[in-house]
């Protein structure tokens, strides 16, 4: 069996008047991202990841964000065209480890949902799926809490040849 590893990284900056999404869930909070679809940074990094592993470009190639067909997509969505994408090469994700970088709000109340979630969608475990997150120490934009980014790798297995 061939094995691929990829990595993704999304950044995305807050605006208010948008809800915020990451990892699949609805976070409260007084500001959400701002992007073309529902600007989930978690999602999209994990997306990236996947393309990444077989050299398929980046999620921007395959959902442009110059196709109204994307506008305000739930970013679920994304990760399951994703998957058949993968899937269609012959490969299938074995983990995903990612860390999301934000000042506010607090992630660890949401990491469980955010983990059965993204493991429904990808036939996984939930334990397949690590999420952490980390604060910049109030530096830089995201210590400003200007915006969030969100890096991902993932293992992919071969299931065909």
């Amino acid at each position: 069996m061939s094995y691929r590893i990829g990595s993704g990284v999304d950044f995305h900056p807050f605006a208010a008047g948008r809800e915020l999404w990451i990892g699949g869930v609805h976070i409260p909070h007084h500001q959400g991202a701002m992007g073309h679809s529902d600007a989930d940074v978690l999602l999209h990094a994990i997306c990236d990841a996947m393309l990444g592993a077989l050299a398929l470009g980046d999620i921007g190639l395959h959902f442009p964000d110059t196709d109204a067909t994307y506008k305000n997509i739930d970013s679920k969505i994304l990760l399951q065209k994703t998957a058949s994408i993968i899937h269609e090469k012959g490969y299938k994700v074995v983990n995903i480890d990612s860390t999301l970088c934000l000042q506010a709000p607090k992630i660890a109340p949401h990491v469980t949902a955010m983990q059965a979630g993204i493991a429904s969608i990808l036939s996984l475990q939930p334990s397949d799926v690590s999420i952490k997150a980390t604060t910049t120490e109030k530096m830089g934009f995201v210590g400003r809490e200007e915006g969030l980014v969100a890096y991902a790798t993932v293992l992919l297995q071969q299931t065909s040849l």
